[in-house]
C-alpha cells in the first residue's frame, strides 16, 4: 500500500498471542466491529499451541482513540487469557528511519 492510499487511514496494529482456543478471531473481530474499527490485513499462526495473531486497522471511523482503545483490548485479553496491544502505525515507521 503506497502513501497516497493510506492518506485518509489512521493505521494501528494490533496485536494478540496466548494459548490457542477456539473463537480467538471472532472475538477481537467483533470488538473492533463494535469499535467501529475496519480490519485492512490479518495474519495469524498457531506456534506449538500458541496463537499468534498480527492485525492491520483503520481507526479513521473508529468509536474512540487510540489512548481509550488500548486499555479496552487489554481489558479484554484478561477477560479471554490473552495478551492483546494495539500500536500506531507511525511507531513502526519511526523505528525504521535512519
Amino acid at each position: 500500500m503506497n502513501k497516497d492510499q493510506n492518506k485518509n487511514k489512521d493505521l494501528a496494529v494490533v496485536l494478540v498471542v496466548g494459548k490457542d482456543r477456539s473463537g480467538i478471531v471472532a472475538q477481537i473481530s467483533d470488538f473492533l466491529w463494535k469499535e467501529e474499527i475496519n480490519i485492512e490485513d490479518i495474519s495469524q499462526k498457531i506456534m506449538q499451541g500458541i496463537f499468534v495473531m498480527a492485525m492491520l486497522v483503520d481507526l479513521a471511523g473508529a468509536r474512540s482513540d487510540l489512548g481509550v482503545l488500548a486499555p479496552k483490548l487489554e481489558k479484554l485479553g484478561e477477560k479471554i487469557g490473552l495478551s492483546v496491544q494495539i500500536q500506531h502505525h507511525r511507531i513502526f515507521e519511526a523505528m525504521h528511519r535512519v
